[in-house]
């Protein structure tokens, strides 16, 4: 597992590395200091695993997670337990406040090591369907969503629907729609085209979620999802979409 530690202050770094160190399966590729440094390392480095501190100078924990395009697993580290409900609330996948307790620690790392290997299992039975290109987000990605003081992870196949909103785009899971700042245009050249298909200008809808088809005028469809929504298909992307689907 590869991981990253980010934190302000030097000792709890220095800290947490000696406690990991007992860890074979648990590999430091990097440290990082605040949020922008730690948003280019993670970005460059693609680790499995991110130690983060929540209360940084001018950037937070939290807004480290919004900059990110992908968010491997996070275990928070902090002194302050005030924030572990929104932190579960976001599906983190631990919180261990500091001073760091080793035994809590080794229920965290086995718990972790167990959860990717059965991650990485799934990967590989999927690669054969999946897009293999790295600059596309596969369905079994987690993004990071963040609507004001809400915040989620989600996996791209439990979203259904992405609606331009302006300069946002609504995205639709669960029972929530948040509005990120996202261009439709920009979504659409990386998410993987086995999955997503841009019915308009204004949607992109996953194919997984569809659960009825039906003609519509001037040669165009009607798509609607799980979920209750219905986007209307133009003529010219249903000749693309008919295209798509065919045998």
């Amino acid at each position: 597992m590869r991981a990253i530690i980010v934190d302000d202050e030097r000792l709890a770094r220095k800290e947490l590395n000696s406690l990991l160190e007992e860890y074979n399966d648990i590999e430091i590729v990097a440290e990082a200091s605040n949020a922008d440094e730690a948003a280019d390392v993670i970005e460059s480095l693609n680790p499995d695993v991110l130690f983060l501190d929540i209360q940084m100078p001018e950037k937070t924990g939290f807004d480290l997670l919004e900059m990110l395009t992908t968010v491997p697993k996070v275990i928070f580290t902090t002194a302050y337990d005030d924030f572990a409900l929104k932190a579960f609330e976001i599906n983190a996948f631990d919180y261990l406040l500091k001073p760091i307790d080793p035994k809590r620690l080794e229920e965290t790392v086995k718990k972790l090591s167990d959860y990717l290997a059965k991650e990485e299992k799934g990967k590989s039975e999927n690669k054969k369907t999946e897009s293999n290109e790295t600059d596309k987000l596969l369905g079994t990605d987690q993004v990071f969503v963040k609507d004001g003081e809400k915040c989620w992870f989600v996996k791209l196949a439990d979203i259904r629907l992405f609606e331009s909103d302006g300069n946002y785009v609504k995205v639709y899971f669960d029972t929530f729609r948040p509005l990120i700042h996202r261009s439709l245009n920009a979504l659409d050249e990386r998410l993987d085209d086995k999955m997503f298909f841009r019915a308009s200008r204004k949607y992109i809808i996953n194919l997984k979620w569809i659960e009825k088809i039906e003609p519509w005028f001037n040669g165009g469809l009607m798509v609607s999802l799980k979920g209750g929504q219905k986007i209307e298909i133009s003529r010219r992307q249903a000749a693309k979409f008919k295209d798509k689907l065919s045998l």
